[in-house]
């Protein structure tokens, strides 16, 4: 078991790394991003690695899962207070993360996994989508009724949208009604296949 403390950087880490069945004790600066890949992927064993939380890391946190090593992330004010010194030293927060590792006193942190997180990230994309094409659907309901067409959420069917295509009796022909025919029929088809519960629905529906 190799237990790594590293204090990171968004150019380079350092690194303290003690081996428990060697006693080996390893102090290293790794550049990023090469280095410290190559370091990370040529590491055998079980290999656990203590890192506070910070941003920009979100490669690193790939790389240690791509190789299989643990990554634990700590709360960087806690680790902090027990530095019991003001001025920072890379060499000595990253001895000082190694020693809280191993004595089990590490104040690690719940973080999502990059798995759960791409799937945040997804999902509030999609909802981005999703009001989008309510505040779309909502402007082409207005430009409908301005109009003179009373279709409510005919308008948005995809057989009703090959009918309005052509202007109804009454109606003047204006581009405003062959944009809105043209848009009904995308919204319609992509109500269509989001299937049940999909999405908002428009306020004019």
């Amino acid at each position: 078991m190799k237990y790594i403390g590293c204090d990171f950087h968004p150019s380079f880490q350092q690194i303290a790394m003690l081996d428990k069945e060697t006693g080996e004790l390893v102090e290293r600066r790794l550049m990023h991003t090469e280095e410290a890949r190559a370091f990370y992927e040529g590491l055998q064993g079980a290999v656990v690695v203590g890192v506070e939380a910070s941003g920009n890391m979100d490669w690193f946190e790939s790389l240690l899962a791509r190789c299989q090593h643990q990554m634990w992330i700590g709360d960087a004010a806690a680790i902090a207070r027990q530095e019991g010194r003001k001025q920072k030293h890379d060499r000595r927060a990253a001895a000082l993360i190694l020693k809280l590792m191993v004595e089990n006193r590490f104040p690690m942190i719940w973080v999502p996994t990059v798995a759960e997180r791409d799937l945040r990230q997804l999902l509030i994309h999609r909802q981005h989508l999703v009001r989008m094409r309510t505040r779309i659907k909502n402007q082409l309901q207005h430009v409908a009724l301005n109009q003179g067409w009373q279709k409510k959420r005919k308008l948005w069917s995809q057989a009703r949208a090959g009918v309005v295509a052509q202007p109804e009796a009454g109606t003047v022909d204006t581009a405003a009604t062959r944009h809105v025919a043209g848009y009904a029929g995308g919204v319609g088809e992509e109500d269509s296949t989001s299937g049940p519960g999909g999405g908002q629905r428009s306020r004019s529906a």
